[in-house]
């Protein structure tokens, strides 16, 4: 949960300290439960998670300091070889995550106006197919 919170809070500044607070109950208590998670690790520490839940990443998380190591491209890399589709959904105000996901060869295929909680931030729906 603690790298969930800091790059939650690093990747989604658009969110306010307490709706990352008020997520936080459901993520850990609902949403990984339910996920298979795999960690990336920097010797016995862990760096990052994807947690899928599918073919749907419902996850995932790198400490921020660790970004831009290859970790959550490797993390996503590793799904998709288990995987022949998988979809994610990206805040769209998260420039940099759509860009991710667009150079692993995500494409965006629709787009609604309210995050999972209802509040008003758009949300990019994105596919990925092994034949891309």
């Amino acid at each position: 949960m603690t790298i969930w919170t800091l790059a939650s809070r690093a990747g989604h500044p658009f969110l306010s300290a307490d709706d990352i607070a008020a997520d936080a109950p459901l993520v850990r208590d609902t949403y990984m439960p339910m996920a298979e998670i795999t960690v990336a690790q920097n010797g016995a520490c862990i760096v990052g998670f994807i947690a899928m839940l599918g073919e749907f990443i419902g996850g995932l998380f790198v400490s921020p300091e660790q970004h831009r190591r290859g970790i959550g491209r490797a993390l996503v890399l590793h799904a998709a070889k288990h995987r022949e589709h998988i979809t994610v959904e990206v805040y769209q105000a998260n420039a940099q995550a759509c860009d991710f996901y667009r150079s692993l060869g995500f494409v965006a295929t629709s787009r609604r106006d309210e995050d999972d909680r209802g509040r008003p931030y758009p949300i990019v729906r994105m596919e990925r197919f092994s034949s891309l």
